[in-house]
């Protein structure tokens, strides 16, 4: 479980989203407080609609913050000029669940690895060293970089693409990792495979992860910590083992209650 005494890495007071204004205003997230420590796993679980990938957006500065402050390293993020922007994204990268719609369909795999190796300040390595970067990133998630080279990521499978993104982090080594239901285009086995090669990112290089989620059976599995949202709010927080074993929130009971266990009869009346 998660050390508390643990630098705080990223840390939020009363964080607030809101879309539009008078009557047709949506608020997506809702003052929400948050503290999660360096090396922590932490998932962020609800359904869809809850606000958790607005959340999600803000924490990497590509939502702007309608209310309450965002804290990095303990200090108030500042990245109110492009040159600010790119040294915290040189800290904080992000999974998406669509690796589709991650990617500029006209940069080849080999610009997409050397822009990260670039980004951690390798511009002027040797060509053979870069390739030699490239090929361990790669080996690290099951790629051959030799079979990848010249090739468009389109002509991956969603799968691959996937693996990618992860040797694309490989490379970059950011201090937080943001993952926004990286698993959910995956078959099973797949699942448990780059639920592995993270959880190894984060043992080797110390990186905090965010899960952003709807599985509470994964968040319970993986996590030091859990917030629970509902509506744009948390309405609990506290260890994996609290949150799920001794929910105190009906909806935490509610999203316990909707996971389908095979030896039980399933209702489906709230469907």
């Amino acid at each position: 479980m998660s050390d508390n005494k643990k630098p705080l890495c990223l840390s939020g007071k009363g964080v607030t989203k809101i879309f539009g204004f008078g009557d047709k205003k949506t608020v997506a997230v809702d003052h929400v407080d948050f503290e999660f420590h360096e090396g922590e796993l932490i998932s962020i679980v609800g359904e869809s609609g809850s606000g958790k990938t607005t959340l999600a957006k803000m924490l990497l500065g590509l939502t702007s913050i309608s209310e309450g402050q965002i804290f990095y390293q303990d200090k108030l993020r500042d990245i109110s000029t492009h040159k600010k922007k790119k040294e915290y994204w040189k800290n904080i990268q992000a999974i998406f669940q669509d690796p589709f719609s991650s990617y500029n369909v006209f940069s080849k795999i080999d610009t997409v690895l050397l822009d990260c190796i670039n980004m951690r300040g390798g511009r002027f390595l040797p060509m053979e060293k870069k390739i030699e970067m490239m090929t361990e990133a790669c080996s690290f998630v099951n790629l051959k970089f030799a079979e990848l080279t010249k090739k468009y990521p389109f002509e991956l499978s969603g799968g691959q693409m996937q693996r990618l993104m992860i040797a694309r982090i490989f490379l970059l080594k950011p201090k937080i990792l943001l993952a926004d239901e990286p698993t959910s285009m995956i078959d099973a086995c797949s699942r448990a495979t780059i639920l592995d090669m993270l959880l190894n990112l984060r043992n080797e290089i110390g990186m905090t992860i965010i899960f952003i989620t709807h599985d509470i059976g994964l968040a319970y599995y993986i996590s030091d910590k859990v917030y629970i949202m509902e509506h744009g709010r948390f309405v609990e927080s506290g260890t994996a083992d609290e949150v799920i074993l001794t929910p105190a929130a009906n909806y935490t009971k509610r999203l316990i209650s909707d996971v389908p266990k095979i030896y039980e009869e399933w209702d489906l009346s709230t469907v």
